[in-house]
């Protein structure tokens, strides 16, 4: 049994080695709709629309591959809190700037020399590196979290050197939160890359 799992282990990596993978690296911008979800009943969420911009790598070996990322976002989300006492809507605004770091793996469902089409999924490590909430607002600035962890998943296409991707994008943990709340931030991105070598 211990050669049987010796050899297999062997192999695999003496063809993981022997492939050569492609290797891809460009720049991406797009849009990113985001929304903060929490399950108290007396507030309502309303998502906003805002941008992000970085750059992307690819190693694929078949239609498997790998593909890092970073980027700078712009997201938040506006909740609206109705209390007894007051009929009158609360708004809270929150506005966040973050460097998001998803690690994806994916399959190329359509393989040629012109299109592509991909599947892909994985982890996400966001880190704030500024984070507002409007003065009507009970809520802190220090109530947003510095960083989360999330997942992200979705389809893309290249054609040619240009490649469109749509991903869902939920946060693991809470990215509000304080002693009797929390909240977490759901996203949807739609970005557009040039594949630079």
């Amino acid at each position: 049994m211990k050669k049987l799992i010796f050899v297999s282990i062997f192999t695999l990596a003496t063809l993981i080695v022997a492939a050569q993978p492609d290797l891809d690296l460009g720049i991406k911008a797009g849009l990113t709709n985001s929304e903060f979800s929490t399950s108290r009943e007396n507030y309502t969420s309303e998502s906003i629309l805002s941008y992000h911009v970085g750059a992307f790598g690819r190693v694929g070996w078949g239609r498997i591959f790998l593909q890092p990322e970073a980027y700078f976002n712009s997201r938040g989300g506006d909740l609206k809190e109705i209390t007894d006492a007051n009929p009158v809507d609360i708004p809270h605004k929150f506005d966040m700037n973050t460097v998001d770091v998803p690690l994806l793996a994916g399959i190329k469902l359509f393989k040629s020399d012109f299109i592509n089409v991909r599947a892909m999924g994985g982890p996400l490590f966001s880190f704030v590196t500024s984070k507002d909430v409007n003065e009507e607002s009970r809520f802190s600035a220090d109530a947003l979290r510095d960083q989360f962890f999330g997942w992200q998943y979705g389809v893309g296409v290249d054609l040619w050197m240009i490649t469109i991707d749509a991903r869902f994008e939920n946060s693991r943990n809470s990215v509000l939160k304080t002693s009797e709340f929390n909240a977490r931030n759901n996203t949807f991105l739609i970005s557009a890359g040039i594949k630079l070598f």
